[in-house]
């Protein structure tokens, strides 16, 4: 049965990157993957083509597809927009719209890397770390929220910011079941990271976690405050297998262990729901200082591609295929510019992504 692929370029760099993968998938198709690909404007491209970032034609899209490949949102051209129509708020949107609460962010450091990592390679060398960070609550959809005026300490009106972490036990429990799933497949460890000394919402996450490992015996669950989790990802990132998080939390640490792999253009995610339906993108931003310079590594995305094939498509056989063709581009030497090392042969975004194809 043919599978469905909404492409969501997006802003400054997104289209560029996607361009390299569907070579990707466009080969993988020439080979017999039965794929349709269907494009759709989602930030600001969103916002220009039909003055939403989330329009109705692109929800749809996504939601009649099997899986979604997305580029990257935003750009200063936005920034003076409301805050609803911005192109970030498309992006939660469509997480929310989806219920893609599941979000998988792997760390890992390709030997030919270790001496692009921030770390040294006697520290990271054999990294291999997978984050999974709940993606639809906490403070970025916590209610209330907003900015209003209080009376201030000296009794005169102020403006007031706030928001809401607020996790519920039900969707604390369905992440903590993807978490744990994983680590049954990996070296079964888990390591459950929040602000239970300070937090009640991160009392009631870690209350969670431990009654779902009671399903999970051969699972080693550990449990560290996120301050010491961000120290001990710098002083001893390989001590951790499977991370398990909120969503503010995660968004930090997953960009912290990129760095630890040489750079963010290296590192793929997944959003998946609870049926593995997923959208698949790479955790950088939109780098606007370079859109249109055929300078973005779109390695993150080709591996994006890897991950749908496996989580969504169980397609192993593609996924591991995709990875060995990046692999063998970075045995060969070839780099972009932001992993660039002593020796390698610089390529532009194109250029990788014909190198990767050319693998394939």
């Amino acid at each position: 049965m043919t599978k469905k692929i909404a492409v969501l370029p997006g802003d400054g760099i997104g289209p560029e990157i996607v361009a390299q993968a569907v070579k990707v998938l466009d080969v993988l198709k020439a080979d017999g993957l039965d794929i349709e690909m269907e494009e759709g404007a989602i930030g600001g491209a969103g916002y220009d083509a039909a003055g939403d970032p989330l329009p109705d034609a692109t929800l749809k899209l996504a939601q009649d597809s099997d899986a979604v490949l997305l580029g990257a949102v935003g750009g200063p051209e936005y920034d003076k927009l409301e805050r609803p129509l911005r192109p970030e708020r498309g992006l939660l949107r469509i997480r929310k719209e989806l219920n893609l609460f599941g979000n998988l962010r792997p760390a890992l450091l390709y030997e030919e890397l270790a001496d692009s990592s921030s770390l040294k390679p006697e520290v990271v060398a054999g990294l291999d770390i997978m984050i999974v960070r709940e993606l639809t609550g906490d403070v970025y959809f916590g209610e209330p929220r907003g900015i209003e005026e209080r009376p201030g300490p000296d009794g005169k009106p102020e403006r007031v910011g706030f928001n809401t972490m607020l996790y519920s036990e039900s969707e604390v429990r369905r992440v903590a079941r993807v978490a744990f799933d994983i680590a049954m497949k990996r070296d079964k460890r888990l390591c459950s990271v929040e602000k239970a000394n300070v937090l009640e919402c991160s009392e009631l996450w870690r209350e969670v976690v431990i009654e779902v490992s009671k399903d999970y015996p051969e699972v080693e669950l550990s449990h560290m405050y996120v301050d010491n989790a961000a120290m001990q990802l710098v002083k001893w990132p390989k001590q951790f297998d499977v991370i398990v998080t909120g969503n503010i939390f995660g968004d930090i640490l997953s960009d912290q262990a990129s760095m630890l792999s040489g750079s963010i253009g290296m590192l793929p995610s997944a959003s998946l729901d609870e049926n593995n339906k997923g959208m698949y993108e790479p955790i950088h931003g939109s780098a606007p200082d370079i859109a249109g310079q055929d300078k973005a590594n779109p390695l993150a995305t080709i591996l994006s591609v890897a991950m749908m094939l496996r989580y969504t498509f169980g397609d192993e056989a593609n996924a591991k295929r995709i990875e060995e063709a990046v692999k063998a581009v970075l045995t060969k030497g070839i780099r972009t510019v932001d992993i660039m090392t002593a020796g390698g042969t610089e390529v532009s975004c194109s250029g990788m992504g014909d190198a990767v194809v050319a693998e394939l």
